[in-house]
């Protein structure tokens, strides 16, 4: 990889990508990430490879290398239907499993396999198995930002723009919402059922406070506060609107604000920005640096060494399937 480097070539096939993201990045930084955003789109077509990119991801691998963009189920469900033989996961690494999970016949490689997420990590399958215990009538919904032994030993999962509809779908008057509690008090706001919870959390979005909406509202006038339910309470209840990654990106398209914040991972501001320049996009300053983990040279290496792959067993593959269809047939 060292003996990349920034030939007219490169540079003639890689402007495209530039003008998109030249407020992005500096034309000389850009001469150093150009190399191997074109080796990397060189490569994923000699081995029928697609690269699936979460909107948290830096605008490099977004706008650059990336085949399918979105959030965490989106990924999945679009890594289900390609053709593809090797699926190359930006993201972190219960996106990766579930991707894995949905197309078991095909080999799916994460660049860095310590890309982890602080909220799937808050709860084990042995977890979910004493909560089933304490709570044996109680439909268990999970979350699909959760790893795919948990998804196994759950009744049905939701994501953080359909946790209300699914709960409300429920034939219990009490569900237990898991792993985020945050996402599971915002449900609790929309819903008559009672809704029971698990204490984990993303390490991004609890970060957040209602005094930093304040000094945006102070500093920027008419600015519009978009926030995700994965933050606290405290923090919704100071934003214009809650919504889930999708629903921000469809907001922010519908809407076009001429200034906005986004309450959530500081890079998919990045991306949307470079999209619609026209837009003033304030950077939050919350970065997860689980996704920070997946760069461009790990991205050239996975492609090369076809790895690291991640492996599910089969078993566990097969009963976190289940919750996941019976989501999506009721969405």
């Amino acid at each position: 990889m060292s003996q990349l480097s920034y030939t007219s070539e490169v540079a003639s096939a890689t402007a495209p990508i530039y003008e998109i993201l030249k407020d992005q990045y500096e034309e000389k930084y850009w001469q150093s990430l150009a190399p191997y955003i074109y080796e990397i789109n060189r490569l994923k077509k000699e081995k029928n490879a697609v690269i699936l990119a979460h909107n948290y991801m830096t605008p490099d691998i977004f706008h650059g290398v990336a085949d399918i963009v979105g959030d965490s189920l989106a990924l999945a469900r679009s890594a289900a239907q390609t053709e593809a033989d090797i699926i190359i996961q930006c993201g972190v690494h219960f996106m990766a499993e579930t991707s894995k999970a949905l197309c078991m016949d095909k080999k799916v490689i994460i660049p860095d396999m310590k890309a982890g997420c602080s909220l799937a990590e808050s709860i084990t399958a042995k977890d979910v198995r004493l909560l089933r215990e304490k709570y044996p009538n109680v439909p268990i919904i999970t979350y699909v930002n959760s790893s795919a032994e948990v998804k196994a030993e759950s009744d049905i999962c939701c994501t953080s723009g359909n946790a209300v509809k699914i709960v409300n779908a429920m034939d219990s008057d009490t569900v237990l919402m898991i792993p985020d509690k945050y996402l599971a008090d915002y449900t609790r706001q929309h819903t008559d059922k009672t809704v029971l919870t698990w204490e984990g959390s993303c390490m991004v979005h609890e970060r957040f406070t209602p005094e930093d909406i304040k000094k945006f509202r102070a500093k920027y006038e008419g600015i519009q506060v978009l926030a995700h339910p994965e933050c606290p309470k405290e923090v919704l209840d100071e934003a214009d609107y809650t919504g889930s990654t999708q629903q921000m990106i469809e907001y922010v398209e519908d809407e076009k604000p001429a200034r906005v914040v986004l309450i959530t991972e500081c890079s998919m501001s990045d991306n949307i920005a470079a999209a619609h320049p026209e837009m003033e996009l304030v950077r939050p300053c919350q970065m997860c640096p689980h996704m920070k983990r997946i760069t461009l040279p790990k991205i050239l290496k996975a492609l090369q060494d076809e790895g690291p792959e991640v492996l599910l067993d089969p078993e566990i593959a097969e009963a976190s399937r289940i919750p996941v269809q019976k989501m999506l047939d009721l969405s």
